[in-house]
């Protein structure tokens, strides 16, 4: 089994920059993407960004530019680095790994206002 616990959340303004870290423990070996999604309120859960195992990443056309996703093989963390944040932005967040088997986190809650 795989556990995934995100944190790195807040609070913060228009045009500015938050890291979220998701810390992966369990069956990490099976891990072959690790991805970001987000949900805001009323809207179902949307993918942002994903990398694999061998270093691809993919993202959304809403984030492109502006998010970054990186992996820390030694502390087996994800990062999603957000900048340039904007109002809709505003989500929880959740992390997300696909292996033998799907697992997903607990989520971190990001909220983008002036």
């Amino acid at each position: 089994q795989v556990q995934l616990v995100e944190s790195g959340g807040g609070l913060v303004q228009p045009g500015g920059s938050l890291t979220l870290s998701c810390a992966a423990s369990g069956s990490i070996s099976s891990i072959v993407v690790t991805g970001w999604y987000r949900q805001a309120p009323g809207q179902e859960r949307a993918f942002i960004a994903s990398i694999t195992n061998t270093g691809y990443t993919k993202y959304a056309d809403s984030v492109k530019g502006r998010f970054t996703i990186v992996r820390d093989y030694a502390k087996n963390t994800v990062y999603l680095q957000m900048n340039s944040l904007k109002h809709e932005d505003t989500a929880v967040y959740y992390c997300h790994s696909v292996g033998t088997e799907l697992s997903w986190g607990q989520g971190t809650k990001v909220t983008v206002s002036s």
